[in-house]
């Protein structure tokens, strides 16, 4: 069957790899439609992720329905059955697993990242990894995890209806985030350089809207602040802009050394914590809130492609990143 490839930096090409199994026992045959390119995969195709596994298969953002169920899986699960998938693994012994934190595990192979990813014609997974997703559409179905990271940024922070949360960074993430923030009652300032990501929050609800290459004037000070684009810089910013006794929560991950100002942290007493991918509960918020239609998804789609078309979705990408928030390829387009 057909899958993409990224065999080199700048490269991604079109291989044949074997057919998927028939599930075995516990496992889940999933047919793939749709799955996005995120920021991570863009970072895999131009040589700057460090956690890609050398020549990998990328995707981990999945609009699919089940093909076939193997031995043992639960009855909820049957083939025809429209889902998305959790795309981490889970060790089950560390600190982080003890705790029930899954998506932290110290031992986490991400699909497309460090194992071969959804971009192919149809993959088996372990049916606790399948999230049914009744209502939503295929296309729709491969926006639930990104929006998920989002959800539990705001999760991780304990957002509420008393907090004023400054969103870093409105890329897809950053969107989930904001959205999330006003479902939970928060007032909300949208951070970016792109006049277009902070006109999309503003029609989100968001309260406020921060050009970051400006001075920060008549802006109230955020008791929360997450930081989703991964830059020194913002980082900074994170920082300097939280008020006294804020939490400042982390999902990005920079390229190069943050140094932070601990004098700054001492003297707010800022609680600092990192975001890791999201959590099952996550999923499953996103999920309501797209059968609510609090999200434009139509608007969060900035082109569907073929695989044979991935390398100059890339290349279009990586000149205007700016006005990209998510690519998806398209997959078993006979269905």
């Amino acid at each position: 069957m057909k899958a993409l490839q990224i065999p080199q930096p700048r490269r991604i090409q079109v291989i044949d790899v074997p057919e998927s199994p028939a599930p075995g026992p516990g496992e889940i045959l999933l047919r793939m439609h749709y799955v996005g390119f995120c920021g991570s995969d863009l970072n895999t195709w131009r040589g700057r992720n460090a956690m890609a596994k050398p020549a990998v298969i990328p995707g981990h953002e999945i609009g699919a329905t089940i093909e076939a169920v193997g031995p043992d899986v639960p009855g909820q699960f049957c083939p025809g059955q429209i889902v998305t998938a959790n795309p981490y693994t889970h060790c089950g012994h560390c600190a982080s697993c003890r705790e029930g934190r899954f998506n932290a595990c110290e031992h986490n192979e991400t699909l497309g990242v460090q194992r071969d990813g959804a971009m192919r014609g149809s993959l088996v997974v372990p049916w606790e990894k399948v999230i049914p997703a009744e209502g939503i559409s295929l296309r729709d179905a491969a926006l639930i995890e990104p929006m998920s990271v989002g959800f539990h940024a705001v999760a991780r922070g304990q957002v509420s209806d008393t907090d004023t949360v400054l969103v870093i960074g409105c890329g897809m993430v950053g969107l989930g985030a904001v959205i999330r923030c006003l479902r939970r009652g928060a007032t909300v300032i949208a951070a970016d350089i792109e006049a277009g990501k902070l006109q999309m929050a503003r029609d989100l609800g968001a309260a406020y809207t921060y050009d970051t290459g400006t001075p920060w004037e008549g802006l109230p000070a955020p008791s929360v602040v997450i930081e989703a684009v991964g830059s020194p810089a913002t980082y900074q910013l994170a920082i300097e802009r939280a008020d006294f006794c804020g939490r400042v929560v982390c999902i990005g991950y920079p390229k190069s050394e943050v140094l932070l100002p601990p004098a700054l942290i001492v003297k707010k007493e800022l609680a600092v914590m990192g975001s890791r991918n999201a959590a099952p509960t996550d999923f499953e918020a996103v999920i309501r809130s797209i059968r609510r239609g609090e999200a434009p998804l139509d608007r969060f789609v900035s082109g569907i492609v073929r695989p044979e078309e991935a390398q100059d979705a890339l290349e279009r990408w990586d000149a205007a990143p700016g006005h990209v928030f998510r690519i998806l390829t398209q997959w078993n387009t006979e269905n």
